[in-house]
């Protein structure tokens, strides 16, 4: 099937079957994390910002094996809104602590309502909510696993990764990169990270596959 086809025919009724799939998950979990909303809507300066849109629920299932995360691991999710991400790495992996990093205080909120309702589904350890700007966080030496759902990107991408990487030099450690939609590709493989797994999104045609992808990367410093 043609891209230009499924656009026509059934893009619309692709989306709205998704949409009752993921609800219907989201209410199971006790959660309530889907929806857009505009930067304008939220009081944020929209320069080399991205609106919220959740990660597809089953991304970090995709790109991360329960297999490959222990106890020790410690996940942070920058620009982490309504929690979903936050509440599936809590809920999912044996975690030592989970992160979510928010500058909108609505939807630090928001998460801090979901994660209270689900409390009782979580296996991390400890979970966190953070209502900051990313500018103005200092990033633990303890994390090994950070995720984005291509929040921001520009200056401010590139002044988070500049924070991780002297958190390695701090403690060196392995750490791994997930990124979802990854606009700075470029970016992180400049800075030395390495590309290591590749998850095309849950989508019909490889276009839109494609354009919905999750990408791993990881860097180990010793």
């Amino acid at each position: 099937m043609s891209h230009q086809v499924f656009d026509l025919a059934l893009r619309g009724p692709y989306i709205a079957l998704r949409r009752v799939i993921t609800r219907a998950l989201e209410r199971r979990a006790g959660v309530d994390t889907g929806g857009e909303v505009q930067l304008e809507e939220l009081d944020l300066d929209p320069l080399h910002r991205v609106r919220y849109k959740p990660s597809g629920w089953f991304t970090l299932h995709r790109i991360l094996p329960a297999s490959e995360v222990s106890e020790r691991d410690v996940f942070i999710d920058f620009g982490s809104g309504k929690g979903r991400i936050v509440y599936q790495a809590a809920a999912r992996y044996p975690l030592a602590r989970v992160i979510g990093v928010e500058a909108s205080e609505r939807l630090h909120h928001v998460a801090q309502e979901n994660l209270a309702r689900a409390r009782s589904r979580l296996r991390a350890r400890e979970v966190e909510l953070v209502c900051s700007d990313v500018l103005d966080y200092e990033v633990p030496d303890e994390v090994t696993i950070a995720y984005f759902c291509n929040p921001f990107t520009g200056p401010i991408f590139t002044s988070v990764i500049e924070r991780l990487i002297a958190s390695l030099e701090r403690k060196p450690r392995h750490l791994r990169i997930i990124y979802f939609n990854p606009v700075e590709h470029r970016r992180l493989l400049d800075a030395g990270f390495q590309l290591v797994r590749t998850s095309r999104g849950m989508r019909p045609t490889r276009e839109w596959s494609t354009s919905n992808s999750t990408r791993m990367y990881e860097r180990i410093t010793r």
